[in-house]
């Protein structure tokens, strides 16, 4: 328990302890005078002393209650920073989830953001062949809501590079795999998640995605991600081809689990509406002050109304 005011405390104390010790003063002034006439003294007596010093631990504990005192609880809540990584490349203009996969995971990944309390800054990472940073970490959520509805589909995709830019969004550096595949050491971030948004198209194979993951999973920060499109797929138009795009959840899962996340499958809008109560950000404790001058209080009020009962039943005064 902490003190907001000690001095206060010593002061009430003080002045308790002088109650005290003049009532004790008194009892034995009142016992030797008792003796000298020769009489004994009264239960009565014992009675009237019990409602003083019911006053007197009132005036002690309300010494306490004013000298504002806490206690340090450990409290629970979600906060840290999680980035948004956005699948903008040519494939999320599929149409197998309405009105295309990449306007689907938008309007997913608002819903995220609206669902988000303040204390979780929110980034966005628009990523096709290399990295676009959108938006940093912010706590202003309508920032990075905007930010998302900017995004626009068109390129190709890189998963491993889309982990690596929110990486850089989380620690505010560049970070880049070794030329020998080394991974670099960024630090821990434990309270930091990545939530990649993508039908897992990855043009730069399954290695650069493998070694960005591991990356992540090094510093402590989970990646969730969500598959945005259908096994079955669909044919899109990309600058005048006609390709075929499937959603490769196999690759998607690969990365969240090498990273402790979790992969959750959206094969139609109304699946991926319930992506932000499905994704669990993990709690972060801290201590945070609780004031206990109100229970001190009450006490003391319940102390010094006992002593007034007391003195009053077997004095017929207050004093």
């Amino acid at each position: 328990m902490s003190l907001a005011d000690p001095v206060l405390l010593a002061a009430g104390l003080l002045v308790a302890a002088g109650l005290a010790w003049a009532a004790v003063a008194a009892a034995r002034r009142r016992t030797a005078a008792l003796a000298a006439a020769g009489i004994g003294a009264s239960g009565g007596h014992g009675a009237r002393l019990a409602g003083v010093w019911f006053t007197i631990a009132g005036l002690a504990v309300l010494a306490i209650a004013v000298a504002g005192p806490s206690a340090s609880v450990p409290v629970s809540h979600a906060s840290g920073t999680v980035i948004l990584a956005m699948d903008v490349s040519g494939s999320m203009a599929a149409t197998d989830v309405a009105p295309s996969r990449l306007a689907a995971a938008k309007q997913a990944a608002l819903s995220f953001i609206d669902a988000q309390p303040d204390s979780v800054d929110i980034g966005v990472v628009a990523f096709q062949q290399g990295g676009l940073e959108a938006a940093l970490p912010t706590a202003d959520h309508a920032t990075t809501s905007a930010a998302v509805r900017r995004l626009a589909a068109g390129g190709g995709t890189s998963l491993g590079d889309a982990v690596l830019a929110s990486l850089a969004a989380i620690t505010h550096r560049t970070v880049t795999i070794g030329r020998d595949g080394s991974a670099p050491d960024i630090g821990s971030w434990p309270s930091a998640t990545i939530v990649l948004f993508s039908d897992g198209q990855d043009e730069a194979g399954a290695g650069g995605a493998e070694a960005a993951a591991a990356v992540a999973e090094k510093a402590g920060v989970h990646i969730d991600t969500v598959g945005v499109g259908t096994t079955a797929g669909t044919t899109v138009d990309v600058d005048g081809y006609h390709l075929f795009t499937a959603l490769d959840p196999a690759t998607l899962t690969s990365i969240s689990q090498a990273t402790g996340g979790t992969y959750h499958p959206a094969s139609d809008a109304s699946e991926l509406d319930g992506i932000a109560s499905s994704i669990n950000l993990r709690l972060t404790v801290t201590n945070q002050p609780l004031p206990l001058a109100g229970a001190f209080i009450a006490l003391a009020l319940v102390l010094l109304a006992a002593g007034a009962v007391l003195t009053v039943t077997r004095t017929g005064r207050v004093v």
